[in-house]
């Protein structure tokens, strides 16, 4: 496929994202095209990535000191541990805030790099290369960062947009397809909250997109790009409209903690779990009409995505999940903040309800 580029225009930073094939083996040029400029940098690299995309990334940077750090990916390893073990690698080799870190993998890979470069001399030049369909849709745009805890996901971060986004769909090919619709859920998300047409596109042609056909998966990853984008442009800083990209996240974040972050469910299954718990919240609370619930629900049925809670938990997972829910970073008050569909396209967000109301929800949920 050709080159697409997408701008990217927050307060904070001005950068590109690139979406294509064989982009890696350009590294050099796209950094001269794109005016950036390093002696050193420092690439963390997912310990899945095939070793020959490894040495055709490090042969891509000419004259530049390179050194590797990889990472065993997983939510578990997301964590302030391996934000000082990177720290203290860049601190070791004298890095300077006009050196760069390049974060090569998936979502858990570029929050953990993004993070360190944040706070690495107080702003490190970053550079995002997502290698899974969820970070090329998702993460890889608008700035969040951050790390888990203990207490929950994503608890401890910072907004810090990178330089440069590149998303080589070559990288694609590699995922099994578990991760191809991990990638899916955001994606739909993204039409839910925005978007009616794509979301008829997605219903049309979710084999193809699943099955990594051209032109169908590039079109999928540059409409969930552009939506995001859009969003992120006008609320950088998550204060208001960007908290519709939070639809399904409050109950999906839940139930990834309440698993222990495990192999059973991973972020994209959980997304597609919460956006089905939470358009039959919507349905129940008469916010979402029948007619637009049926089309959602039948769409994640008939693609055999994930879509019943019951498969994961039981009733004795409910004062659990409600516990994470109640750790939520929208929350604002005792109750629980959750973002909510109105319609295809169009979210109705800071909606509290107590935790006894979601409570007999669940309940009600798991005994169906």
């Amino acid at each position: 496929m050709s080159q697409i580029k997408l701008k990217v225009n927050t307060v904070t930073q001005k950068y590109p994202i690139l979406i294509g094939s064989n982009l890696i083996s350009k590294l050099s040029k796209i950094f001269r095209d794109n005016s950036i400029q390093f002696k050193q940098c420092l690439l963390i690299v997912d310990k899945n990535i095939p070793k020959k995309a490894v040495n055709t990334l490090r042969r891509s940077i000419k004259n530049k000191k390179k050194f590797l750090f990889f990472i065993k990916v997983n939510e578990i390893n997301k964590s302030q541990k391996n934000i000082d073990k990177i720290l203290d690698f860049l601190l070791k080799k004298n890095f300077s805030r006009q050196d760069c870190l390049i974060t090569v993998g998936g979502g858990i890979t570029g929050d953990l790099g993004g993070f360190a470069a944040s706070i690495f001399k107080r702003g490190l030049q970053f550079i995002n290369i997502p290698t899974t369909l969820l970070s090329q849709v998702d993460s890889s745009v608008g700035g969040k960062t951050g790390i888990n805890t203990r207490y929950g996901k994503n608890l401890i971060g910072s907004f810090y947009q990178p330089k440069l986004v590149i998303s080589d769909s070559d990288f694609l090919k590699t995922l099994p397809k578990r991760e191809i619709i991990c990638g899916y859920g955001e994606i739909l998300k993204h039409s839910l909250i925005a978007k009616k047409k794509f979301f008829r596109f997605l219903q049309k042609n979710i084999s193809h997109i699943l099955k990594l056909k051209s032109p169908f998966i590039e079109k999928a990853i540059y409409e969930s790009c552009k939506i995001k984008k859009l969003v992120v442009e006008k609320d950088e800083k998550e204060k208001n409209l960007r908290k519709i990209l939070n639809f399904g996240h409050t109950f999906a974040h839940a139930y990834e903690a309440s698993l222990g972050f495990s192999k059973k469910l991973n972020h994209g299954e959980a997304v597609l779990l919460g956006i089905s718990t939470a358009i039959k919240f919507s349905l129940k609370k008469k916010i979402l009409r029948y007619e637009e619930y049926d089309l959602i629900k039948k769409h994640l049925e008939n693609a055999e995505l994930p879509n019943d809670i019951g498969n994961y938990f039981s009733l004795k997972s409910i004062n659990k999940i409600l516990i994470f829910m109640s750790k939520d970073k929208k929350n604002n008050s005792n109750d629980i903040n959750l973002v909510l569909l109105k319609k295809i396209g169009e979210t109705i967000i800071n909606k509290e309800y107590s935790k006894k109301h979601l409570k007999e929800f669940l309940r009600n949920e798991l005994m169906n």
